[in-house]
């Protein structure tokens, strides 16, 4: 297939359209895009079916209100979103934009470009510029937009629109919250995600948007932590990128590919479990400041925040608009965070508490592993070498036991619940639960290998019981 904004440009050569926004900027950056906004002077219905029809792709409207269509290529490989041209000109249109670096237009047909706010000169200058004073004001979620496009293009946001950012960030709580979260997840899946969110912080977007994150500021720890609830978050956040990036320098190369390759799996919403991760890593103490107590000395104790969080986690989720499977998988994610630290005391792990492990914490036995990771090696405290060695060392005990639990799933039983229950007269429908269970932590532990010993552990285990 020819390059789509050819194919654009032969499909509409007989109206007068402009490629605009994101698509002219990129061009000038270098950068490839697939994704085109056209403004079209006259009937934008007409011009879709014109464009769909000279590509062989679907189309549908927008939006009845603005009049807007999207074009898709047969593959979906790109799309073209077309709108009328607004105010009563190109160049009108144009100041009715959000950033200079998007306010620049291109005829279709060919000519120069049109660049009334200085777009090109700002990308030249590594410059992110509101188009005007009411630019952000207009529509909040640019806030949001601003942070996702200083991040992705390398800018430098101008001090007046910082300040303006400052002054519009409030309203970004009142828009409409898939549209926060389309911009969100590209935010946290973005390699720049820690600057993202230090300028969420620095024009009043977090507290918007986040604001049980905003929230973790000033929230002292124990000894055992060198920073408060927010710093430490951002570090852990910090330690799970690192991990995504090269999980062989804590794990070796041997699990590395394997760790590779989960984070890798498409999770929900167009987004992998790698991102599942990040995302953990942000709210996974997000109930602190819920939880927070004080022992007799004064110091601080979270008792809960695990379970807490994960329910808090939920309901920051919900309020996005996001999937129920991401909800479920970061929701995991906080309910057992602390559970591999618990774990600490009992090494050399015996095989029935791993299994009970990776029993509790499935299906995130490898993503919480790896979170617990990363949240131990941001607790610098007292105590912090021996504690993060000794983590650690448990940590590469049971990541391969996890890494095959998720590729192999549990093992067949030895014996079946129904011929169980026939074998032992049982009509006990929980006493059968409860002797299935024992025999899979069993079997796991190498303890029973054979039907004929399953049945007598069974046996044996009921007779006590009763």
């Amino acid at each position: 297939m020819s390059d789509p904004r050819t194919l654009i440009a032969e499909a509409l050569r007989d109206r007068c359209a402009w490629l605009v926004g994101g698509a002219v900027r990129d061009a000038i950056l270098g950068r490839a895009t697939a994704d085109f906004d056209v403004v079209v002077e006259g009937e934008v219905g007409a011009a879709a079916r014109a464009l769909a029809r000279a590509v062989r792709g679907p189309r549908f409207e927008l939006s009845d209100e603005f009049g807007s269509w999207r074009v898709m290529a047969p593959d979906r490989t790109w799309q073209v979103d077309l709108s009328p041209r607004r105010g009563g000109s190109l160049e009108a249109d144009l100041a009715l934009r959000d950033f200079t670096v998007n306010a620049i237009a291109e005829p279709l047909a060919g000519g120069p470009r049109l660049d009334p706010h200085g777009g090109a000169g700002d990308l030249a200058a590594g410059r992110l510029r509101a188009v005007g004073p009411r630019s952000l004001a207009d529509d909040p979620l640019r806030v949001v937009r601003l942070v996702r496009l200083a991040a992705e293009l390398g800018l430098r946001v101008d001090p007046a629109t910082a300040a303006l950012a400052r002054t519009s960030a409030p309203g970004a709580a009142t828009v409409a919250q898939e549209r926060v979260w389309s911009e969100l997840k590209r935010i946290v899946t973005g390699d720049g995600v820690i600057a993202s969110l230090a300028l969420m912080e620095d024009v009043g977007l977090t507290a918007a948007i986040l604001p049980e994150l905003h929230a973790l500021h000033g929230v002292d720890q124990n000894r055992y932590h060198h920073a408060d609830v927010y710093a430490h978050t951002i570090e852990v956040l910090e330690q799970a990128i690192a991990l995504q990036a090269d999980p062989g320098a804590v794990f070796g190369d041997q699990a590395a590919a394997a760790v590779g390759a989960v984070l890798a799996e498409p999770l929900a919403e167009d987004v992998d479990r790698g991102f599942g991760l990040r995302m953990g890593a942000l709210l996974h103490d997000v109930a602190k400041p819920l939880t927070l107590g004080r022992r007799d000395d004064g110091s601080p104790t979270f008792v809960g925040h695990d379970s807490a969080g994960a329910e808090l986690s939920r309901e920051i989720l919900t309020r996005l608009r996001a999937g129920e499977k991401l909800k479920a998988h970061v929701a995991a994610l906080a309910r057992h965070h602390l559970r591999l630290g618990f774990l600490v005391h009992e090494t050399p792990l015996a095989r029935r508490a791993l299994y009970r492990y990776l029993r509790a914490t499935e299906p995130v036995e490898v993503d919480v592993t790896l979170l617990s990771v990363a949240d131990r090696l941001a607790t610098r405290g007292r105590k912090a070498q021996e504690s993060i060695a000794k983590h650690l060392e448990l940590a590469r005990e049971v990541l391969p036991a996890a890494l095959a639990w998720r590729a192999e799933g549990r093992r067949a039983p030895l014996v079946r619940g129904d011929a169980l229950a026939a074998e032992l007269g049982l009509t006990d429908g929980r006493m059968l639960g409860r002797l299935l269970a024992e025999l899979d932590e069993a079997h796991f532990a190498g303890e029973v290998g054979t039907r004929d010993e399953a049945l007598a552990l069974a046996a044996r285990l009921l007779h006590r019981a009763v």
